[in-house]
């Protein structure tokens, strides 16, 4: 059944999350952006007038040297002398981040070019004590359930969640569980190639990494393929150079966790492993506008795993669901068998019973985006 489109999400309301993202999470994105490298100074006028524009002006084109050499091909010139909040908030997010990278001569030939804006944060983390611990978790020898429920809350892992107000230290367990769905997807069929659309580099990509490996050494997958983004994006978002630095976390760990890192060097030289980057991942469309070559690859898949936010709003849409539409039904334009796990952190829900609506919506908590509450949703 195809679902009443819903209205997009925008950023214009004060009292709405979208709006908190763009005047609460992004001053700080901003001055860490700023800071954490020894940046020239037009570095920092350029992100500066970024925030301004943001914030409180409206909306001007993309620097014409930066696409000269990198096109954004989603530039809509119709929002020009727009209100950045009066767009749809899923191009108004990506737009911000193309600019960062354009404020910061990511993309301009120069000393700057293909400097990671947000590498200093995402090594920081990866290098941190907490990793050890859970790298040393692995020699425990988890199970599927521990893998897949590793995988699924490292989506908590967000460092540009961690950069907002609402991130939240306790969890509140699964609020749609498709477990044994997505159990059967993996056991009880043929083993074929399965695609996981990454989301979080670091922590989050790490128990990702670890779940590929135990498909193709238990030979429940023949072939893997990583999707990442193919150049920094919404802070964390993985890219190549994050999975290679999380393989080299790995090999360099003790234990297991050196085991699994070793495996997943040799997938990746024989081929049962491959890295993907897409340029669509980094652009404000959903999946339902999967370019040609994209879509194709998907289709060939025995099993997707989307993992995240943000690929679960590219998933269903950036719309005002309510939150008891099916997943099934606005997710079946997807071109193979799927598997979403993700930590609520934005105002999209879908797939919920009413019940646990009600149950939810009377705790008086701001239950979709603390990153307390969690989905595994499944359509075959």
């Amino acid at each position: 059944m195809t679902e009443t489109l819903a209205p997009e999400i925008d950023s214009s309301d004060p009292s709405s999350f979208p709006w908190s993202v763009f005047h609460d999470r992004h001053p700080v994105l901003i001055e860490r952006v700023a800071t954490q490298l020894p940046r020239p100074a037009s570095h920092r006028a350029a992100l500066d007038a970024l925030l301004l524009e943001s914030t409180s002006g409206t909306i001007t084109a993309p620097d014409v040297d930066a696409l000269r050499h990198e096109p954004w091909p989603w530039w809509r010139p119709e929002y020009r002398g727009l209100p950045w909040g009066e767009t749809p908030f899923l191009w108004a997010e990506s737009y911000f981040y193309r600019r960062i990278l354009d404020a910061v001569d990511y993309f301009v030939p120069g000393p700057w070019r293909g400097v990671d804006p947000f590498a200093p944060t995402k090594m920081g983390e990866l290098a941190g004590e907490a990793v050890d611990d859970e790298l040393a978790a692995l020699d425990a020898s988890p199970e599927w359930d521990a893998l897949v429920q590793s995988s699924l809350w490292g989506n908590r892992a967000d460092l540009s969640f961690q950069a907002g107000p609402t991130a939240g230290s306790e969890t509140g367990g699964l609020i749609a569980d498709d477990s044994d769905a997505f159990r059967a997807l993996v056991h009880d069929r043929a083993p074929g190639a399965v695609h996981l659309i990454a989301d979080n580099a670091g922590r989050e990509l790490l128990p990702d990494l670890i779940l590929l490996d135990h498909l193709l050494d238990a030979g429940l997958a023949t072939a893997a393929v990583l999707h990442v983004k193919p150049h920094p994006y919404y802070v964390s978002d993985a890219t190549t150079a994050d999975v290679l630095a999380a393989l080299n976390r790995l090999t360099g760990a003790p234990g297991r966790a050196r085991d699994v890192g070793e495996r997943l060097d040799g997938f990746l030289r024989d081929g049962r492993l491959e890295i993907d980057a897409h340029e669509f991942f980094c652009g404000p469309l959903t999946y339902q506008a999967l370019p040609v070559d994209l879509r194709s690859r998907f289709a060939e898949a025995s099993l997707t795993i989307s993992k995240g936010d943000l690929n679960y709003r590219r998933l269903v849409g950036d719309r005002h669901w309510h939150a008891t539409a099916p997943f099934a039904g606005l997710t079946s334009h997807f071109p193979s068998p799927l598997a979403a796990l993700r930590t609520l952190k934005c105002d999209v829900a879908v797939g919920l019973t009413e019940e646990t609506l009600v149950r939810l919506d009377a705790t008086g908590k701001s239950w979709r985006l603390t990153g307390e509450y969690a989905v595994i949703h499944t359509r075959g």
